[in-house]
């Protein structure tokens, strides 16, 4: 669709060239013209991902959550931030007793998990409401992550991350933010506390999908934690 209006754009273009103000006029609406088709173009992209994703027995993610994932996960991608094409969703909207933590393989449109995922201890109780970028807050930290290298630490094998956002989440390295498993992530944990059990900061899994889940998603995925608190400005935040 798009490669059909630049023709007739550049031609336009090079009709008003001798007039100066005319020129500058029609640059600022083909920009914005050519913008509004590629966001269409990205939006019915999305939602025919979304419409062909494989389920395996799991349930959807919402699609307004996809949508800013996988929006987030095209532009790192083309930037060559992340390399795989794994998606890694948490929705922290959602009550922490269900399973809002989603893995899809956009190789070939499929929910390869759906699982439960603590947030952090000062983040909230049942629901995650409060988020920080610092050092010993105890805090969850929302946005765009790349998937680092496993290491052996307290919790077993865990998952280093990266943040990538400036000022949301860059700090995840130097505060130890990592995937790791948790025995407090569990059904018997919510029937016995009435919630899932929480952790310093961390997204902890649940012992049994810890390892399973870390070795798909390692080495340069990307892992989006979101939250409906906070707009996105894609462009703007997302570290290169």
């Amino acid at each position: 669709m798009i490669y059909k209006i630049y023709p007739l754009l550049v031609f336009l273009l090079l009709s008003f060239g001798k007039d100066s103000k005319n020129t500058i006029e029609l640059k600022k609406v083909t920009t914005k013209s050519i913008a509004k088709v590629e966001k269409l173009a990205i939006d019915s992209k999305i939602e025919s991902v979304y419409s062909t994703l494989k389920t395996n027995n799991f349930s959807l993610p919402e699609l307004r959550t996809f949508s800013e994932a996988l929006k987030g996960f095209y532009l790192l991608k083309e930037k060559g931030v992340v390399q795989k094409d794994i998606l890694t969703l948490i929705d922290f909207s959602l009550s922490s007793n269900t399973k809002r933590l989603w893995v899809i393989d956009l190789t070939t449109n499929t929910i390869l998990f759906q699982s439960l995922v603590a947030h952090g201890r000062n983040t909230g109780e049942e629901f995650a409401s409060t988020f920080s970028n610092l050092n010993s807050s105890f805090k969850s930290s929302l946005g765009f992550y790349a998937t680092g290298e496993i290491y052996q630490g307290k919790h077993g094998a865990s998952l280093r991350l990266d943040g990538l956002e400036r000022g949301v989440n860059d700090n995840a390295r130097e505060r130890g933010v990592v995937v790791h498993g948790a025995d407090y992530v569990s059904e018997s944990f919510i029937n016995n506390n009435k919630r899932l059990g929480r952790s310093q900061g961390c997204p902890a899994l649940p012992v049994e999908l810890t390892n399973k889940i870390i070795e798909v998603i390692k080495n340069k995925s990307c892992l989006y934690i979101y939250h409906p608190s906070r707009s996105f400005a894609m462009e703007e935040k997302l570290i290169s």
